[in-house]
């Protein structure tokens, strides 16, 4: 098992390069099979699902469109408990079917806060994407993410767009934080 040290915080390896292709593969296929023929508008989270949304973008082969917000409820390696919008949806949503794709489910504050926002919009439908889900810290059940890589135990990761203070995001693999 491969680990690093950032911030004087040892890290190991908790899903390779090689395994979240495959996790990525297999959401992607989900999502194919259940937006055949529709043009769904993809919604992705800033920063933090950059990476995985690239990569499941690829591998969508429904029609679609793509937008960004940027949402920011961490930090450090803890949420704040409070959800800031940096960067707003500016696209018309008007009785389009919204998938947000974001990096990881947590508590849930940043998805029940913004599926409620879509909807309010007027979109006809909103689902949700996450790489990963903690299901042990999830505090707003309507956050629960439609469609999952893996679930994973309260623990603290970085890599493949997650980050520490803004570093690590980069690293091909996600790492957590060794208890």
């Amino acid at each position: 098992m491969h680990s690093i040290t950032l911030q004087g915080m040892t890290f190991e390896t908790l899903f390779s390069a090689a395994e979240l292709n495959t996790i990525v593969s297999e959401v992607a296929t989900r999502i194919n099979n259940d937006y055949e023929a529709r043009d769904p508008l993809f919604v992705i989270v800033l920063n933090g699902a950059f990476f995985f949304a690239a990569d499941l973008l690829k591998k969508v082969t429904v029609p679609c469109s793509m937008s960004f917000v940027r949402l920011k409820s961490y930090t450090g390696t803890a949420t704040s408990g409070e959800l800031r919008e940096l960067v707003s949806l500016v696209d018309d949503i008007t009785n389009r079917d919204i998938v947000v794709i974001e990096d990881i489910v947590d508590t849930g504050l940043t998805m029940h806060w913004f599926k409620l926002h879509l909807l309010e919009k007027g979109a006809a439908s909103v689902k949700v994407v996450s790489l990963l889900y903690k299901p042990d810290s999830l505090q707003y059940e309507d956050a629960q993410p439609d469609y999952i890589g893996r679930i994973i135990p309260k623990k603290f990761v970085i890599g493949y767009g997650f980050d520490l203070d803004e570093q690590a995001r980069n690293l091909d693999a996600v790492y957590a934080l060794k208890q």
